[in-house]
């Protein structure tokens, strides 16, 4: 087992202590969320290596798969604007309905 230099080790605690403070935390979430972004094209969209050659068409492609995935979360979901669109009651909240017995406020759904 070894142990790291002591200038490494005082870099690390104080690396620690400066990531409990608010103002850190706060830029870390803008990180967070661009890496999310970030390791979805590199994942699941195949970014880590270009199709063709040369800047240019390289930057094409970087375009399009960027509006593609643009796209892609758009139709995924309602808009930020809209509420979405209330789901039909399950059978079991039917069944809770004609029996009479009462149920969570999170549970109603649209009415049958």
């Amino acid at each position: 087992m070894g142990f790291p230099p002591r200038e490494l080790l005082d870099l690390q605690v104080q690396a620690r202590a400066e990531q409990q403070s608010p103002s850190w935390q706060q830029r870390y979430a803008v990180r967070s969320g661009i890496e999310g972004t970030i390791c979805e094209f590199a994942d699941g969209h195949g970014m880590r290596q270009c199709r063709y050659h040369g800047q240019h068409k390289a930057h094409v492609q970087h375009v399009l798969t960027a509006i593609a995935v643009n796209l892609e979360r758009l139709s995924a979901g309602p808009l930020p604007d809209e509420l979405s669109p209330a789901r039909p009651p399950t059978a079991f909240q039917n069944h809770l309905h004609q029996k009479g017995i009462p149920r969570l406020r999170s549970w109603h759904a649209v009415s049958s």
